[in-house]
């Protein structure tokens, strides 16, 4: 991947938490810049930071040092230039397809775009995420897949200059997870977005990345190592089985892990 200029700079971020045990050091001292179009992975094990690093970066956390930069200017709060993808998909029960996302459009664009052109807008959205066809239907007639392919389109309406998934294909079966997975891809190489996304899946992060951001164990966990992933762009998984680029990437990751285990004694 051509290297571009960077969209994202978390420089010095360090967050501790005031806990009834005292203070909980989270995150120390980590240094990062995602560039333009970049697709970065974020992964580690359970209690590394990871989350708390997408919730900075996302305005919802307030960095006890340092700071998040979008554009050169400090992140001090949520916008919609950072749209957020939850594992949990958070729509809205009583609105159809079309109300969630129609609703973050109209509370972006309200003021800027006529309803026809957000309705518009609403609709190209659900195309993109092949989600037409359930249009009018609500959250609870349509599968969990459906419900993230939603999700996905509810923050992509909001044209946002970052998107931040945090494990959205956690909770979903083998078989739809890979199809989000060659979603995403798709819509990234159609739109070109920046993604930030954190996940536990070393295979998954191989797939879809172009830089993986390995970090270490918490407390005050910073990164650890980062390994650029060298495979072109479009990649078929079914191609990749045993490609010398993306074995040597997945090693490197699982042998990080590996060395980072919390388990050790196990």
């Amino acid at each position: 991947m051509t290297k571009q200029p960077s969209i994202l700079q978390i420089s010095k971020l360090g967050k501790t938490f005031d806990t009834r045990s005292g203070s909980f050091e989270a995150l120390r001292d980590v240094d990062l810049a995602i560039g333009d179009g970049e697709f970065v992975s974020i992964i580690g094990h359970s209690g590394c930071g990871k989350s708390t690093l997408l919730n900075l970066v996302a305005g919802l956390e307030t960095p006890t040092l340092g700071g998040v930069f979008l554009e050169g200017q400090l992140v001090d709060g949520p916008g919609p230039e950072r749209a957020v993808v939850f594992q949990n998909h958070s729509l809205l029960p009583w609105l159809t397809v079309y109300g969630n996302v129609r609703l973050a459009v109209d509370k972006v664009f309200g003021g800027t775009r006529s309803s026809a052109e957000r309705d518009a807008w609403t609709r190209e959205m659900l195309e993109l995420v092949n989600m037409s066809a359930a249009a009018e239907k609500r959250p609870a007639e349509i599968s969990g897949g459906m419900k993230q392919r939603v999700g996905i389109a509810r923050a992509l309406a909001m044209e946002p200059k970052v998107l931040l998934l945090d494990e959205p294909f956690g909770a979903l079966d083998a078989l739809t997870r890979a199809q989000l997975q060659d979603s995403v891809m798709d819509i990234h190489a159609r739109l070109g977005n920046t993604v930030v996304m954190i996940t536990h899946d070393v295979d998954e992060a191989v797939l879809l990345s172009d830089r993986i951001v390995m970090m270490g164990n918490g407390p005050a966990a910073t990164i650890g190592e980062i390994h650029d992933v060298s495979l072109p762009r479009p990649r078929r998984r079914l191609e990749l089985g045993e490609n010398a680029d993306y074995l040597a990437a997945r090693s490197a990751v699982m042998r990080f892990l590996t060395r980072n285990r919390t388990d050790k004694a196990a």
